[in-house]
């Protein structure tokens, strides 16, 4: 009997607390939305998973979560913890990514810039209410709905705070196709939402080889912080469009981006115990997150709205597309296509709205080496 006392003494059972339970519930919700609803299922399947094995009390004896430093997990979450995840993801990313429609109409990446707003909103807000510059330098990157931007500034500024702003971040991330179309149909007319635009050009193979290395010396003297970002992204682009290298652009953006994807969205969830991550301050943090997304979408549809004043009707944009310069990607350009195409099923945005949606994934590196520069400098 005491050995059986013993035994479920030790059990997650007899452990168990309301935080823990919360959050297992948060962490099937999770799961439900990936399977169910199809929302970022390659993100949110992992994380809510890793939300359940981290919530699994055992005794502090038995070195098992990500806090402990001789577990499995610990290691695994080092290459969160220490932001050596995103740079590999931006990789992959870089590597699947096509610049042409960016390309062909340079003066969509003004909306992806547009979008940015929403960090620096966030940031404000952070400071107002209490957290340090640090930590409002990291909770407003949540702003640019960039997952692995935001995990990586975090690391540097706000280790601390990690667990909540990587859960925002990719939460909101996942949630771009209820979150933005209220907010594209508030702000636009039907007039606009029909409006159609004029086909990209073709953009040669020489311009596109020639842009991964120019904007990495542009981006890199403008904010040399954000070098682990940026240049893993344009160094895959250029692995992609370079037509040498077709073997390492294949494993960057097929086998390689799935291994950390998996890493880095298990151990994320993981690093959610109750005891670490209920606290007001991440309370505080998920509803920044969600004034920032806000923030961001209505700051790409209404400066799309502003350019249009200045340009001649044939080079006018659709506003819808301003809400892809958050660098949700590919999801917040397939939202645009969904609203338009609900609007008129001839209507094909896709392709427009993917070259904010590009534009914002290197806007929000360069703001958050900006931040990191700023902060820490």
């Amino acid at each position: 009997m005491e050995m059986l006392q013993s035994f479920y003494s030790a059990s997650g059972f007899a452990l168990l607390t309301w935080g823990n339970t919360l959050m297992i519930v948060i962490g099937i919700i999770f799961i439900t939305l990936a399977i169910v609803k199809d929302y970022e299922p390659l993100l949110l399947l992992p994380i809510g998973f890793g939300v359940i094995v981290g919530n699994i009390p055992h005794i502090s004896s038995m070195a098992l979560g990500v806090y402990d430093e001789t577990s499995v997990l610990y290691y695994i979450y080092f290459g969160v913890s220490q932001g050596i995840f995103p740079p590999l993801i931006f990789l992959g990313i870089g590597a699947m990514t096509d610049f042409s429609t960016m390309l062909s109409n340079p003066k969509l990446v003004l909306l992806g810039a547009a979008a940015q707003i929403g960090i620096f909103t966030t940031l404000i807000g952070a400071l107002y209410l209490g957290f340090t510059p640090n930590e409002a330098g990291a909770i407003g990157i949540i702003g640019g709905a960039d997952g692995p931007t935001a995990i990586f500034l975090s690391s540097k500024l706000a280790p601390h705070l990690l667990q909540a702003i990587a859960i925002a971040a990719y939460s909101y991330m996942a949630l771009v196709p209820v979150i933005q179309p209220p907010i594209m149909k508030l702000l636009t007319t039907k007039k606009e939402r029909v409006m159609k635009m004029k086909a990209p050009r073709l953009v040669p193979a020489r311009e596109k080889i020639l842009f991964p290395v120019v904007a990495f010396l542009i981006c890199g003297m403008i904010a040399p912080g954000s070098l682990p970002l940026v240049g893993m992204l344009l160094f895959g682009n250029l692995l992609k469009e370079s037509g040498v290298t077709e073997r390492l652009a294949n494993t960057a953006r097929n086998s390689m981006i799935d291994i950390v994807t998996i890493l880095l969205g298990f151990s994320v969830g993981a690093s959610t115990q109750a005891d670490y991550f209920l606290t007001k301050q991440s309370v505080l943090i998920f509803g920044l997150g969600a004034l920032s997304f806000c923030v961001a979408t209505a700051g790409g549809v209404l400066f799309a709205k502003f350019m249009n004043l200045f340009l001649k009707d044939e080079d006018k944009i659709n506003p819808l597309v301003g809400a892809a310069g958050v660098s949700a990607v590919p999801d917040s350009a397939r939202v645009v296509q969904m609203v338009g195409q609900q609007e008129d099923p001839t209507n094909f945005l896709l392709m427009h709205a993917m070259a904010p949606n590009v534009a914002g994934v290197i806007g929000s590196a360069i703001a958050a080496g900006v931040l990191w520069t700023v902060l820490v400098g």
